[in-house]
């Protein structure tokens, strides 16, 4: 058998077992969704955390922002 002969058999059985195997994974799609959901929630809690450490310290006595 030549090589050419080889090689074509050997790509023709391993496309005809990878269209059998139904079960690929799912999409990227819904992962980026839920990365992004994630992401957005994660932003929303950071900000309130900090919206709230700064009404905290703007309570105290006699306080000074560094930075202002």
């Amino acid at each position: 058998m030549s090589l050419i002969s080889y090689l074509h058999v050997v790509m023709t059985t391993r496309l005809a077992e990878l269209r059998r195997d139904g079960e690929r994974g799912d999409s990227p799609v819904p992962t980026a969704v839920i990365i992004f959901g994630l992401v957005f929630v994660a932003t929303v809690v950071t900000g309130l955390a900090l919206t709230k450490a700064d009404e905290w310290m703007s309570s105290i006595p006699n306080h000074k922002n560094p930075t202002k």
